[in-house]
């Protein structure tokens, strides 16, 4: 992650565009996020992996689009037609993210930012790449794309192996 701007007391912040998925927040840096939009209609893409929910032409762009909560292991989106769909970019790569709701853009300080805890790391957790310490709420996940996108691919190389 990288700090994004300095505030008037040289508080270096970072901008994060929040998601929710059963409850729980995430965020990816604001950096990363091309646009939040409805989640389009999407078509399946035969034989593509499994993480891959379908795709989407969002303004003459055809995107694959990736399900937040099939990405983490847990239940899909629960109503898939009241969902947003983030348009990412990591590793040179464009794609949608599917979450229940776009919360907020927040600006944090990097100093209320945290690795993840180290027998999380240790165990080859990936999907988050920091937390977000806050007063009096619950921390803020933040994701790694470029993880979440290591998963694909090894989705996609189980599944040919199978």
């Amino acid at each position: 992650m990288s700090p994004t701007d300095r505030s008037h007391d040289g508080d270096i912040r970072l901008e994060l565009a929040c998601f929710e998925l059963e409850g729980v927040r995430f965020a990816v840096d604001v950096s990363q996020v091309r646009e939040i939009s409805r989640c389009p209609a999407l078509v399946p893409l035969p034989h593509a992996p499994g993480l891959i929910e379908g795709v989407a032409d969002l303004r003459g762009t055809v995107l694959p689009i990736l399900d937040l909560g099939r990405a983490l292991g847990r239940e899909p989106v629960a109503d898939p037609a009241r969902a947003r769909l983030a348009v990412l970019q990591a590793d040179d790569m464009e794609f949608g993210l599917r979450v229940s709701s776009a919360i907020e853009v927040i600006s944090v300080s990097v100093a209320d930012i945290e690795e993840v805890p180290a027998l999380a790391s240790q165990a080859g957790y990936e999907a988050v790449r920091a937390i977000v310490r806050r007063p009096d709420a619950t921390p803020i996940l933040v994701l790694s794309l470029e993880a979440l996108l290591e998963r694909v691919y090894r989705s996609a190389r189980s599944e040919e192996a199978a």
